[in-house]
């Protein structure tokens, strides 16, 4: 396909592609989906080679938010059954932590419900990632802990904190569907503030809350202006007891697709597969290693993922390898630069920044702060039509961290 090829091309020279172009791969037929992921696999290959950057959450504290993010399983309102805890202590969050660093992971995400910090729960955060800092030689820790108040992105980074993350979710026009509490901007310039204070700023989206084709690629574009180092792609997680419950609207190829097109606007960015990648890509997730460069090892923050053990295995038999702690995960042009960003400073007008959590600010996504989708580690059954519910592939996590029983690392 010449579509294909010019992608190519343009995604090894860090060019931005058209609008046009970024709605044309989300068009492809399942015919050709083999070669979409091929070519967006040309393009992972030439900037991260076959490595797997493995992250692993830590849910400091969990439910009670008085935010109303239609997706999240700890919003104001929710009548999810999830696990509802305050703030771990500094070992108990480093303990969590090593349980994923044992299992390959190279990233710490700590993620705290609620709608920001407060300056006493910074100096807690940071207690936490000195803890963590010094009792595990090598590991990077991403905070994810809500909107950020002047000076406190500092306070995160002289503690010890490698980057922030806060995700934009969804396009500017239909934000306001999704939530009201907060707005679009405010998240804009939570990720602004981190990435002014030198922090790695990782912002990315959710997919599967009912928006179009052109809300996707809205959303994409705004990212690599934004410039983040990371960005998590989640796929939402209708979790029963939230107003966006019934929104069953991805297949695994559309997963497939919509990470291909992220990849070819994003080409040299740390593109992670966060929540929603087990119950929505199935028995597909290997092939979308081909695309991303970068997943969540076990559990998330309120539902479960899929057993570590298994994604070690995965990526093994996918021909990928985990990458390791002495390996520099973002391009040599992109550390060159403080903040890395989403495309390149020279090919495509990156700046500014904006998001929301550290893989997601919903809950089967990553580092966010909140959840509505969440992972789950149970086997699908036959497969069902688009938009039926599959509650059978949604397990709320009842183990790791707040609760008694060992973690899935």
């Amino acid at each position: 396909m010449d579509l294909l090829n010019t992608l190519v091309d343009k995604g090894l020279r860090r060019e931005l592609p058209t609008r046009e172009e970024a709605l044309a791969v989300l068009a492809t037929s399942d015919d050709d989906l083999l070669d979409v992921v091929a070519a967006a696999g040309k393009v992972r290959r030439h900037w991260f080679g076959r490595r797997v950057k493995l992250n692993y959450l830590v849910n400091l504290k969990s439910g009670l938010c008085p935010e109303d993010c239609s997706y999240c399983s700890q919003r104001l309102g929710s009548t999810a059954g999830i696990l509802k805890y305050t703030w771990l202590k500094p070992d108990e969050a480093s303990q969590a932590a090593a349980a994923g660093l044992a299992g390959g992971a190279k990233r710490v995400c700590l993620v705290a419900s609620g709608r920001g910090p407060t300056d006493r729960d910074v100096d807690r955060v940071s207690e936490t990632i000195r803890t963590i800092k010094d009792q595990n030689e090598g590991v990077e820790v991403c905070a994810c802990l809500g909107l950020l108040s002047d000076g406190q992105a500092e306070r995160l980074r002289e503690a010890g904190a490698d980057a922030y993350n806060h995700n934009l979710n969804t396009s500017e026009g239909t934000y306001g569907d999704i939530t009201t509490t907060h707005t679009y901007a405010d998240r804009v310039d939570t990720v602004q503030k981190a990435h002014g204070a030198g922090l790695s700023a990782c912002s990315g989206l959710i997919a599967g809350m009912g928006e179009s084709d052109e809300d996707l690629v809205d959303v994409v574009y705004s990212l690599r202006e934004l410039d983040p180092d990371s960005v998590p792609v989640n796929f939402l997680i209708p979790v029963e007891g939230t107003p966006l419950a019934k929104e069953w609207n991805l297949t695994p190829q559309r997963c497939l697709r919509i990470l291909a097109m992220v990849r070819f606007v994003c080409p040299d960015v740390e593109v992670r597969i966060a929540g929603g990648r087990e119950v929505h890509l199935r028995t597909m997730q290997p092939l979308a290693l081909n695309l991303a460069n970068s997943i969540f090892l076990g559990d998330y923050l309120t539902t479960e993922g899929q057993a570590g053990k298994a994604d070690l295995e995965m990526i093994a038999d996918a021909g990928f390898e985990v990458e390791g702690t002495d390996q520099v995960t973002l391009p040599e042009h992109r550390t060159e630069t403080a903040g890395g960003g989403c495309g390149s400073h020279e090919a495509a007008g990156c700046g500014s920044h904006g998001g929301a959590g550290c893989g997601s600010s919903h809950e089967g996504a990553g580092c966010g702060s909140h959840e509505g989708g969440g992972v789950c580690g149970t086997a699908a059954a036959a497969a069902a039509p688009v938009n039926e519910a599959r509650t059978d592939l949604v397990a709320v996590r009842r183990r790791g961290a707040g609760t008694d029983l060992a973690p899935n690392a």
